[in-house]
């Protein structure tokens, strides 16, 4: 079985999350990053890692997706939310719906990281009221933020994938 774990990551984070999945995958499987990733025709699973960008998936990874078709799939990503957050699971259904009609998601991980500097910038420059403005509650989130992907992120990013490889070549890979 052809795994291919790619990913597309702006500050660091899913590439951090994507190799960790990586390491638990079988010998030979592949990991590369977008946009410069192998065409997803030739394997069997992809582990498809991205970061939210406006409540999807960044602009790489929609591409990507495009090109998948028949495919057993599992999905990662990282935002500053937290994981458990309303809009963590918003965005992690929306890029699962743009799989599913064509594909069967199998694994699913969702990882807090750190927010782009640049952002937090641009959240600073808002006025009091607007809705991304900087508040004393966002800037907190962007210090909790800061702190992920942490050790433990990396331990279950690699739990949920882990076993896919012995899974597929038993037969029996959900």
């Amino acid at each position: 079985m052809k795994i291919l774990t790619v990913y597309s990551s702006k500050t660091g984070n899913t590439k951090k999350v994507a190799e960790a999945i990586h390491e638990v995958m079988p010998e030979g499987s592949v990991l590369a990053s977008l946009p410069s990733a192998p065409d997803p025709g030739g394997f069997d699973f992809i582990a498809l890692g991205f970061w939210v960008d406006k409540g999807t998936a960044d602009a790489h990874t929609l591409e990507y997706i495009k090109k998948i078709a028949g495919k057993k799939t599992g999905l990662f990503m990282t935002l500053g939310a937290s994981p458990d957050s309303e809009h963590a699971q918003k965005c992690m259904s929306a890029v699962r719906a743009l799989l599913e009609p064509h594909n069967t998601v199998t694994r699913e991980f969702i990882c807090q990281g750190k927010i782009d500097p640049e952002l937090s910038k641009m959240f600073e420059k808002f006025p009091a009221g607007h809705p991304h403005a900087m508040t004393p509650e966002r800037k907190a989130l962007h210090a909790r933020a800061a702190a992920h992907p942490d050790g433990d992120d990396l331990r279950r990013a690699a739990a949920c994938f882990a076993g896919i490889g012995e899974a597929a070549n038993a037969g029996s890979l959900p």
